[in-house]
């Protein structure tokens, strides 16, 4: 099967009728999936808060909850690829993403809603990494750069269908079928995969479980630490046995536990996240640069939905509808994005993409308030539809084209990981900032200590009253500040890139 598959030039151990791009597309419709239940809360916020009786600080921990469920076993998901085949990872976490995603529309407590993001974020975790592997294995390096612009594509779209789906659905169902939506969409990917998906070679790893458990631990008390932070005040949090837990120490322990975490894998015979990957220079900058992204995307998507409801008095769904401009150029620029990956330096395109992504998000930020009118939200929102045009395909590209196929899993796992980490960082870090920026603002409003509570403010659909739009305008501006200052590490970092090895070649010639 597998000579005969190379015969007609079709990736060795892959059928002889194997057909790539239906493949790909099978798997695109799971990982567009996961992608929207990534931004899909956002819209949702505040009829979840009103619906479940709770405050901003817990909607928070419904995505944040979500990311760092999804983020810490990636490394894991990407060598069980390689172990057992992306195919079956990619159908099991297919299943528990399904499953949890019923689970969420039938919560009737913040605890249980976010207890469910944790599961339906397990399973993305499976999912994802195997989208990539398959990229990776089964399309030669020449024309990666098409498929990982379809792939790009597809994440830049989600940013829009998300929100959008959420919207509609909100005004229309109620915030639970923000969920509920996933389980007939689970089922048509799942019965797809099956048929479409080949059956990969495997390769024999060990677990490295002492990678898992330090890498899990500490990216946990990071991400609690900052994220609980300004509910109690950057201060102690409990007593242990007499000893004071404070905020800080929970973040001083989480750096400590990830820095233990990569001596150890510099250690260990078969590590977790084999650092010889980060040998290769554009896979390493890469990495940095798509944690910048991560961290933009989630941290922009709730100020910006809670400006749009509580400032402008959109409703949910027409403020979903202001990303319409960033998905339809985003989408319809990707083509050429994908032509010209293979043709051109990446730190161009890269480059140009992170540049205007954050102008895009400082223009957002400074004309933030309740008398703009729509279209001066939609200009600097159809400008972040150009500049993620240019990053998702051309940085997906760069990071996994010179990756050996043995690791190519281990690599995808990396890299989505390293993306899900500026996620995770990105929600929790503007979630403390929105929280400081509405008191800031809303303390000159109000006579000294009768500033009202989040949950006193959250309890009604709508927009606020007038006098306290303009402030809490400014303050969802100011934290839009935070993504688009993370981007310019991005920028940086995609400016250092190396010419691609393919392209060197093709220069050779001309050279002499």
């Amino acid at each position: 099967m597998a000579n005969d598959a190379t015969a007609q030039g079709n990736p060795p151990g892959t059928p002889a009728d194997y057909r790539p791009w239906p493949a790909l597309w099978a798997m695109v419709i799971g990982f567009f999936m996961i992608l929207v239940d990534s931004t899909i809360v956002s819209v949702a916020t505040d009829s979840i808060m009103v619906g479940l009786k709770t405050d901003l600080n817990s909607v928070v921990w419904v995505t944040s909850a979500y990311l760092l469920a999804y983020v810490v076993p990636l490394l894991v998901a990407g060598r069980l690829g390689d172990m057992y085949g992306p195919k079956k990872l990619y159908l099991l976490g297919l299943v528990i993403f399904t499953a949890a995603s019923a689970w969420c529309g039938f919560s009737g407590t913040a605890g249980m809603l976010i207890a469910a993001r944790v599961v339906q974020g397990f399973g993305a975790a499976l999912m994802t990494p195997q989208t990539m592997a398959v990229i990776t294995r089964t399309f030669p390096a020449e024309k990666r750069g098409s498929a990982m612009a379809l792939w790009g594509s597809v994440a830049g779209v989600a940013i829009l269908v998300g929100p959008l789906a959420g919207g509609v659905l909100v005004d229309r169902l109620g915030w639970e079928w923000v969920f509920f939506v996933n389980v007939p969409v689970g089922v048509i990917a799942f019965a797809l995969a099956v048929r479409l998906v080949p059956s990969l070679p495997t390769h024999r790893h060990r677990f490295d479980v002492i990678g898992i458990v330090l890498s899990a631990a500490g990216l946990f008390l990071l991400t609690f630490g900052l994220q609980e932070g300004q509910k109690y005040d950057w201060g102690t949090l409990w007593h242990l046995g007499g000893v004071p837990i404070t905020v800080w120490t929970l973040i001083g322990a989480g750096l400590v536990l990830l820095a233990v975490f990569v001596w150890w894998q510099s250690r260990v015979p078969e590590p977790l996240m084999s650092l010889s990957l980060f040998k290769d220079r554009n896979f390493s900058l890469a990495n940095l640069a798509i944690a910048t992204m991560g961290f933009a995307v989630t941290g922009m998507s709730i100020p910006m939905m809670l400006f749009a409801q509580k400032s402008m008095g959109l409703t949910p769904t027409r403020s979903a509808l202001l990303l319409i401009p960033l998905a339809v150029i985003s989408g319809g620029l990707a083509p050429l994005s994908g032509k010209l990956i293979d043709q051109m330096h990446p730190r161009y395109l890269a480059g140009f993409g992170f540049a205007t992504n954050s102008i895009a998000l400082f223009w957002l930020g400074a004309v933030a308030s309740p008398t703009t009118s729509v279209v001066g939200i939609l200009l600097p929102i159809a400008l972040m539809g150009v500049g993620n045009a240019f990053i998702w395909g051309p940085l997906a590209t760069t990071a996994n084209r010179n990756l050996p196929l043995h690791l190519a899993g281990a690599g995808s796992g990396v890299y989505n990981m390293t993306r899900q980490v500026g996620a995770v960082l990105g929600s929790a870090a503007v979630g403390v900032l929105m929280q400081n920026r509405i008191q800031a603002e809303f303390e000159p409003v109000f006579p000294p200590g009768r500033v009202p509570s989040q949950e006193a403010m959250s309890g009604a659909i709508g927009p606020l009253p007038d006098f306290l739009a303009a402030p809490f305008a400014e303050a969802m501006g100011s934290s839009i500040y935070l993504p688009a200052a993370a981007l310019i590490f991005g920028f940086v970092a995609v400016l250092c890139f190396a010419l691609p090895v393919h392209l060197r070649k093709e220069q050779e010639p001309a050279a002499v």
